[in-house]
C-alpha cells in the first residue's frame, strides 16, 4: 500500500477547511494519530480520524489521537509544498504500520494516510516520524504541475 490522499482532503481544501500556515500565525492545529493497521483507509472512505486500529502504547507520550504536528508553512511558487517537524514520540513501547494526519477539532477532517512500509516499533524508546526533504520534489505534501 502507499500513502492515500483521501478524496475528502481535496474537496475540503478548496472549500478553505484548512489553512497551511505556519502553527501559530493563524495556521490550522494539525494531528498524527498511528495506527497498527492500514485496513479501513482508502481515498474513497477516509474522511475523519477514527480510532480504528489505532495503536496502544505503554509510556506517557502516546494517547488516543496522537499528538500535536508543528506545521512550518507554506514555500515554493511552482509546485507548492506544506512541510511538518519532525515528531517524536518520546519513550513509548509501540508498533505502528502507518499513520493519519488530520485537522484537530470540528470534524477532525483527514489530511493524508502515511504509510510505513511495513511494521515500525519502539520498545522503551523514541518512536519519530521524519518527515521527507522540504522542497517541492519530496515534501509531504505538494501542489503543481
Amino acid at each position: 500500500m502507499a500513502n492515500i490522499v483521501p478524496n475528502s482532503f481535496k474537496s475540503d481544501l478548496l472549500k478553505g477547511v484548512f489553512s497551511f500556515d505556519t502553527s501559530g500565525n493563524s495556521g490550522t492545529a494539525f494531528k498524527l494519530a498511528l495506527y497498527t493497521t492500514q485496513a479501513g483507509f482508502s481515498a474513497a472512505g477516509t474522511t475523519a480520524y477514527t480510532t480504528n486500529n489505532e495503536v496502544s502504547s505503554s509510556g506517557t507520550s502516546y494517547s488516543a489521537g496522537g499528538n500535536a504536528l508543528t506545521n512550518n508553512g507554506v514555500a515554493g511558487t511552482t509546485t507548492a509544498f506544506v512541510d511538518f517537524a519532525d515528531l517524536t514520540f518520546s519513550n513509548v513501547s509501540l508498533s505502528a504500520t502507518g499513520a493519519l494526519i488530520y485537522k484537530n477539532g470540528g470534524s477532525n477532517n483527514a489530511v493524508l494516510v502515511l504509510d510505513f512500509g511495513g511494521t515500525k516499533t519502539a520498545t522503551n524508546g523514541d518512536f519519530v516520524i521524519q518527515f521527507p526533504t522540504a522542497d517541492a520534489s519530496n515534501a509531504i505534501i505538494r501542489l503543481g504541475s
